[in-house]
């Protein structure tokens, strides 16, 4: 059924708000944190007479409390992330903490399980990123006003589990909503000519890659060192230390190659398969991927859930092996301009990348599952390679360096070019579908709290009870 204007305008509302103080968590969970060296909240808990407010619980969800403190801290810690404060008042913060508080308690009533392991992780990894931008240990502490490292971890892995378990809760409600080729149909109706979205220059891209050969003597050192590993781990050492010290994967280094999937996470296929084919406590093999070399002990299986952890070690690439990777595509990229053979054809034969082979090189946008790339939207590496070519000009050899870390030389083609343009549904069915399933999941968020708000216990105190809410917490 169609959301008339009126409907998608309150939906806008909720959502433009919620996604604004979203700030919030954002601050807590993100590696970008910049921690500054003062902070100034903009409100003082003061009463009409002058006199400071005593602290003290001012909203109750469920299983949690809300002292009048935690706003302040809220302000703090989105000043410490590089937001601005300013246009947020106090009411649209306790909203927002309202919400974190239902998230995490329905996810407890769930039994969605956030477990100690995985908070420390991501404690430490938080931790290690936060001293890279102050300095030291000691001042992080002084920075949150704890009185000791003890007082600062409790108080900081409370924050990260709760955030957790919220994040944990959001997802499973999205993930469930799904959306049929009729409701987008339905949905691009809805929108008035004058308000279609618009899109900027796209580019459809293609491309070759030539991986550097790694000799076989280079990959029996790799694949005999994680032997070694495996062996000292069943005899006893910790993997979690091996990891620490050993693995090239960055992702998980800090907290010693932790892991958690299913089989919906977006892993890759190898890496999946030996995972859900051990046993809990088991060790595989060595195993090859496109990242390198990977063993895998698995730690806990929880129904379909995996917490693990692995070490990577990816085979060192010879300079000798990396001229000769530049002379192959040198020669494939004079090969296309003599027309000896097409792009195409060339990416299906000679190329070294599996994922592209198949559709002649062409690359799909991770972002949109399209074959477009939007020109402002571009990673600045990306666009600084392809923003210059015209259409069917082939780039000169380029030694990139890809997610994976390996070293490998591509060439690029631009195959289409599309001009801005008003949103079209044919044209741009891939772009509208997200939008449209986006504006589901809105409206399933503000379905499920209408639901759950009134299953819940909630309790707002003194002149809270005053404010005007974006959801009904009131229940009036």
């Amino acid at each position: 059924m169609p959301i008339n204007k009126i409907e998608m305008k309150s939906i806008n509302n909720r959502i433009a708000l919620t996604f604004f103080l979203l700030l919030f968590t954002s601050v807590i969970t993100s590696a970008q944190e910049i921690i500054k060296d003062s902070v100034i909240v903009p409100i003082k808990k003061t009463q009409s007479t002058g006199k400071q407010k005593i602290d003290g619980v001012i909203a109750t969800v469920g299983d949690y409390i809300i002292l009048d403190s935690d706003i302040d801290k809220s302000y703090l810690e989105i000043s410490a992330g590089g937001g601005s404060v300013k246009d947020i008042t106090r009411c649209q913060m306790l909203g927002k903490l309202l919400e974190d508080k239902l998230y995490a308690h329905q996810a407890i009533q769930d039994s969605i399980v956030v477990t100690d392991s995985e908070v420390k992780g991501m404690l430490e990894e938080r931790l290690t990123y936060m001293v890279g931008q102050i300095g030291s240990l000691e001042k992080v502490i002084q920075y949150y006003k704890k009185d000791s490292e003890e007082e600062f971890r409790t108080y900081f892995s409370d924050i990260l589990k709760e955030g957790k378990l919220t994040s944990e809760m959001q997802k499973k409600i999205v993930d469930e909503v799904e959306i049929t080729p009729e409701e987008v149909r339905n949905y691009f109706k809805t929108i008035p000519k004058d308000d279609l979205p618009f899109f900027g220059v796209e580019l459809e891209v293609a491309q070759i890659v030539i991986s550097p050969k790694v000799s076989e003597e280079d990959k029996k050192k790799v694949i005999d060192k994680l032997n070694e590993f495996k062996k000292e781990v069943e005899e006893g050492a910790s993997f979690s230390t091996k990891a620490v010290l050993y693995t090239q994967d960055p992702g998980s280094k800090s907290n010693g190659g932790y892991y958690k999937m299913t089989r919906k996470t977006p892993f890759i296929k190898e890496f999946k398969e030996v995972a859900f084919s051990l046993q809990e406590g088991e060790i595989s093999a060595p195993f090859e991927t496109i990242f390198g070399y990977h063993i895998i002990l698995v730690e806990k299986i929880r129904g379909q859930e995996r917490e693990l952890r692995h070490i990577l070690l990816t085979p060192t690439v010879t300079e000798q092996a990396l001229k000769e990777a530049k002379e192959m595509i040198t020669l494939i990229k004079k090969r296309i301009e003599d027309k000896d053979i097409t792009f195409a054809e060339a990416a299906r034969t000679l190329s070294d990348e599996k994922e592209t082979r198949a559709n002649g090189g062409a690359l799909i946008n991770p972002q949109t599952q399209d074959t477009r790339f939007e020109l402002t939207k571009m990673d600045p590496t990306f666009y600084s390679q392809v923003s210059n070519l015209k259409e069917n000009e082939i780039s000169a050899p380029i030694l990139d360096q890809g997610e994976e870390g390996k070293k490998k030389f591509k060439l690029i083609t631009v195959t289409n070019r599309i001009d801005e343009h008003a949103a079209d549904y044919a044209k741009d069915y891939i772009k509208i579908k997200a939008l449209a399933l986006k504006n589901k999941q809105i409206t399933a968020i503000g379905k499920w709290f209408d639901e759950k708000i009134k299953e819940t216990y909630v309790k707002i105190i003194g002149e809270y009870r005053d404010c005007t809410f974006t959801n009904n917490w009131l229940k009036k």
